[in-house]
């Protein structure tokens, strides 16, 4: 059975916000003032230990199903003892990351550039981790792992936030973001909508794509006035959206009891609910594209344990390792020859694992920062603590 962080890592976005202003959230004004972290050039033997930190379902022993255990095999072949702490958001990833008592991390897009800007983690020799070769290449140097073609870390796992809806209702079939912005909707009150500051981008991504006028260029990097205009929407959508939702088994249960009609989803949630035939759901990635994550592993510019840590991020993108992550968690894998030992032969298939043109259509999750991320130098973007304060007045 397929597990997923989203239903165990729960946080309210009022959580997450009293963490932003507690001063979680490090942001870097440019690529300029990433701190120089040494990078590894050789490897040695491992330390005999690893601490890192998880989302729920990530480093499984067999504990919660003894089928699920990528991580005795993994001790027993380097020696390296793992001690896994399980980070319920990406804000509390930051936390425990800068704490210094953990060798990585598995973060998502939301989290990482705090994390390298923050010096918190260091630049990844990729040659000294073989299996990154074979990882899929449309996740490689990319705005949420590297910065000025320096990789930070390791791809793991991958997803979009698709449309989706219920098939016998709502009709005809959307093909864009617009179904769940119309403030007229006539399934006003059986929307639903993600629950967290990083949402922004939806329906910036939305606008952007809609309202060329706003110059939008990147649904993260948002000037005063695009994410007056953002916000300006989101508050409209407030009207029309019966749910928030962070919990994908909340946001399953809610489309079986038709409570939510359509509105943003994961394709773990769609091929839940496709398997339960209680109710007729489809999904899709609208014309305008769509956001999504892409979790990647990063070792700690301080870490204790550096050779473990390598070693554990080549298993962790192994192909059988990374295709029983990806199965357990709901994910697509990273590794392209994980599709061969998958349980579910149609699962690389119904994940779009390989398939570059729809992972070309995502706008993955980036933490936005004051620095403009489309490159943009004479303005001012809204940084992800803006973006969080913003996400409490939106939902009131």
């Amino acid at each position: 059975m397929l597990r997923s962080k989203r239903l165990i890592a729960v946080t309210s976005a009022a959580s997450a916000a009293l963490l932003i202003m507690a001063g979680v959230a490090a942001t870097a004004s440019s690529a300029a003032s990433v701190p120089k972290v040494p990078m590894a050039s050789t490897l040695g033997k491992g330390e005999g230990a690893l601490n890192i930190v998880i989302w729920a379902g990530y480093a499984e022993n067999g504990s919660n199903d003894k089928t699920a255990d990528w991580v005795h095999p993994f001790e027993k072949a380097t020696g390296c003892k793992v001690n896994a702490k399980v980070g319920n958001t990406s804000d509390e990833m930051v936390t425990l990351m800068k704490s210094g008592g953990y060798d990585g991390v598995s973060a998502s897009g939301d989290a990482t550039l705090r994390l390298i800007y923050g010096g918190v983690v260091a630049p990844v020799n990729t040659s000294l981790i073989p299996n990154y070769a074979t990882v899929s290449s449309f996740l490689k140097n990319k705005g949420w792992n590297s910065v000025g073609g320096q990789m930070y870390g390791v791809p793991h796992g991958w997803g979009a936030n698709v449309l989706a809806y219920n098939t016998s209702v709502v009709k005809p079939a959307p093909t864009s973001w617009g179904a769940v912005f119309d403030a007229n909707s006539p399934y006003k009150g059986k929307i639903t909508a993600y629950d967290s500051p990083i949402y922004i981008a939806d329906a910036a991504l939305y606008l952007m794509k809609t309202k060329p006028s706003l110059g939008i260029k990147n649904p993260y990097a948002l000037d005063n006035t695009q994410f007056n205009a953002v916000v300006a929407l989101l508050k409209t959508q407030k009207n029309i959206v019966g749910e928030y939702w962070s919990d994908a088994s909340k946001s399953i249960q809610s489309f079986e009891s038709k409570n939510t009609l359509l509105g943003t989803a994961w394709q773990y949630n769609v091929n839940v609910l496709t398997s339960d035939k209680k109710v007729k759901v489809g999904a899709i990635v609208p014309k305008e594209g769509s956001t999504g994550w892409s979790d990647t592993w990063m070792i700690a510019a301080k870490a204790a344990h550096p050779n473990c840590m390598y070693k554990w991020m080549n298993w962790i993108i192994s192909p059988k390792v990374n295709a029983q992550v990806a199965e357990w968690f709901g994910e697509s894998p990273s590794q392209t020859k994980s599709c061969s030992f998958t349980a579910d032969k149609n699962f690389c298939t119904s994940y779009h694992a390989t398939d570059a043109a729809y992972a070309k259509n995502i706008y993955y999750w980036t933490t936005p920062t004051s620095a403009c991320l489309d490159g943009r130098t004479n303005v001012t973007c809204k940084d992800y603590a803006a973006w969080t304060q913003a996400w409490t007045t939106i939902k009131g």
